[in-house]
């Protein structure tokens, strides 16, 4: 940078600031303007000084809509948009003095220390469509929204957006020339039309790809073949790049950066309500479940992977020394009973730290798309060639083995009536073919680990099935008075809700109990129904947000409504759940009867069958329109 001794314009230009504002030094140039670090000599704070490039403020038509937008920027008050102090003409400088604001912009960021995580991208482009929003709806839209506008706050990590009204002075409107930066430009900018917000939208897509990549959508050579490519080819969907980024994410800047603005998200106060419920779904779980998940609910250290083979070892011994019953007794036990001794302790140590069984399910879902995402960094999501042959030969080592076991039992009962040797030899035969298997299996999965978190997935349907809750059944039996379940801010409404009514029945004398026999079975019920129409409501929701525009048309019109009927009927459900825990309180306190809890049971039951009626309902209106069939069969 030239020397500010030297510089004529910082000269000229301080000359004319003189006693309002002293310059320190020049932070920043480009076409649209030279920024300048200074003090406010008056209230002796540090401030940001735009100043509008003398050659373009000689054009009067220029420098009046350059006043005009930056006036109407500084009306803007919002967290997230840089506040601008004052605007002014002095000496034939144009200029606006704006908040100093101690960080780095979004573009540095991203070159210096790579992509953002997603979860800190999610936040950075929610709190940037936070203040696009509050400017849209003062009728102002940015027009030249791109990482270098965005700048990050040091220590807080907040979101600022910088630079309202600067590219409107260069003229956007069709037929007076193009502004912007063609990197992060919409198409309808790139044509010259006139624009609306949804072409900020396009270009905050464009900078959430960047943020989030660390590649631009489209390159080129020239300014103009990259504004061709905006124009005519479509941009590269984000989840094929193999980024650690949620599919909703993922989603919503795909639609942001739809040609046709009406397939954009309807207005930026929509777009960052639904990266709210993005960021929603990711909260981060205890650090007691995450635990459980990734170690203390597993069997699966080193001790682990060699015990099959030494109880193996153990059982044929066992079979040689006191006969072949007694080693598959050895072996029965010691895969049965030792290992679920340990998930029963698990369970207990999980319990007794305010957990339930209920908190299981969403803890591992968390942790299976968490993992997801990462290994698709590094190995994608499809199976290789290695893979899939392994997966064939394990296929027919199975059937092998199974068809040695029916070999096998057949022929030791045979030897066994007769009193034969064979009878222990076809055990080991036996034995030594399903440890064949199983050790092709342990290869098999090592395999397919390098893309999925395999056991992850394997202790969550353990944990999620009948195993999981006879060792919670069973854990529970043994807490006694410690077994406090505290309501957790991770834990859904309706199985906080179901928690509580069911330690609310467990407490209940055995005569109350066995008049409410039906209340478990009910109250498992609700949950299970909240829960399927909590996720069929996403399903739909999803399918509106991606159908933009369109999603008010008539062909939409069932859509919209089994959406609304889902999300009234979720109400309902949950609201029957809330009934009942009250009524549970009431019989508690001595102003509650059994009869009148019998009846809310009835009603909940009804609420129930209700449901099956509506997701029925859903599943025809999904048939009757592709879209949100494509999206309702989406993986999670």
């Amino acid at each position: 940078m030239t020397s500010p001794q030297l510089d004529p314009l910082f000269l000229s230009f301080q000359l004319a600031l003189a006693g309002r504002y002293s310059i320190e030094r020049e932070i920043g140039r480009g076409g649209m303007g030279i920024v300048y670090l200074a003090r406010e000599v008056h209230l002796d704070r540090p401030v940001a000084i735009k100043l509008l490039p003398p050659e373009r403020a000689a054009d009067g038509t220029l420098k009046e809509r350059f006043l005009r937008e930056a006036r109407l920027a500084a009306k803007l008050s919002h967290p997230n948009i840089i506040p601008i102090h004052a605007v002014a003409d002095v000496d034939g400088f144009v200029f606006y003095v704006m908040a100093f604001v101690d960080g780095e912009t979004l573009a540095e960021r991203v070159r210096t220390r790579g992509p953002l995580p997603a979860s800190e991208g999610t936040r950075v482009l929610r709190e940037a469509a936070w203040a696009l929003a509050h400017a849209h709806s003062h009728g102002l839209v940015h027009r030249d929204v791109k990482p270098d506008n965005i700048l990050l706050e040091r220590g807080s990590g907040r979101a600022l957006v910088a630079d309202f009204g600067i590219a409107a002075a260069a003229g956007d409107a069709a037929g007076e020339g193009i502004s912007g930066t063609p990197e992060f430009m919409s198409p309808e900018q790139a044509l010259g039309k006139e624009l609306d917000p949804r072409s900020d939208l396009y270009s905050l897509g464009a900078t959430a790809f960047y943020a989030f990549s660390g590649r631009l959508p489209f390159e080129g050579s020239t300014p103009t073949e990259v504004l061709a490519k905006h124009v005519t080819e479509p941009a590269p969907h984000l989840a094929t790049l193999g980024l650690a980024v949620p599919r909703k994410v993922a989603l919503l800047v795909d639609r942001c950066l739809a040609k046709e603005a009406e397939h954009r998200p309807a207005s930026a106060d929509a777009l960052a309500e639904q990266l709210g419920v993005a960021l929603e779904q990711r909260r981060e779980l205890p650090a007691a479940l995450r635990a459980f998940v990734k170690r203390n609910g597993r069997l699966d250290g080193a001790a682990s992977l060699l015990y099959p083979t030494l109880l193996a070892t153990g059982s044929v011994g066992v079979a040689a020394m006191y006969g072949m019953w007694a080693g598959f007794t050895a072996f029965g036990i010691g895969m049965t009973v030792a290992p679920f001794s340990y998930l029963v302790h698990a369970a207990r140590r999980l319990s007794l730290q305010g957990f339930a069984h209920v908190d299981i399910a969403p803890a591992f879902k968390s942790e299976i798309e968490s993992s997801r995402e990462e290994y698709a960094v590094d190995h994608g999501t499809a199976p290789s060639t290695v893979e899939r042959a392994l997966k064939l030969v394990l296929k027919n080592t199975a059937r092998a083995a199974s068809l040695v076991s029916v070999v096998t039992i057949g022929t030791t009962t045979w030897a066994a009536m007769y009193r034969s040797p064979l009878a222990e030899t076809s055990a080991l035969v036996m034995v030594v073919a399903w440890s064949t298997t199983l050790f092709s299996t342990i290869g098999y999965l090592a395999l397919i680990q390098r893309r999925r978190d395999v056991d992850t997935e394997i202790w969550h349907q353990i944990w999620t099935g009948p195993i999981g809750k006879v060792a919670f059944g069973i854990a529970r039996k043994f807490l006694g008075s410690r077994g406090v379940t505290s309501a957790m801010t991770h834990r859904a409404t309706e199985l906080s809700l179901g928690l509580a009514a069911e330690q609310l029945y467990e407490s209940l004398p055995r005569e109350a109990r066995t008049a409410l026999a039906d209340l478990p079975a009910t109250l498992k019920q609700l949950q299970s129904d909240a829960q399927l129409l909590r996720r069929n409501l996403d399903e739909l929701q999803d399918a509106l947000n991606d159908a933009g525009d369109a999603s008010a048309s008539v062909e939409y019109a069932e859509v919209r409504l089994t959406r609304d009927q889902i999300q009234a009927k979720l109400g309902d459900a949950v609201g029957a759940l809330e009934t009942i825990r009250l009524n549970l309180l009431r019989l508690h306190a001595g102003s509650g009867s059994l009869e009148g809890l019998t009846t809310h049971i009835g009603l909940a039951a009804a609420v129930s069958e209700e449901v099956e009626r509506l997701l029925a309902a859903k599943a025809e209106v999904e048939r009757s329109l592709a879209f949100p069939r494509e999206i309702a069969s989406t993986p999670a």
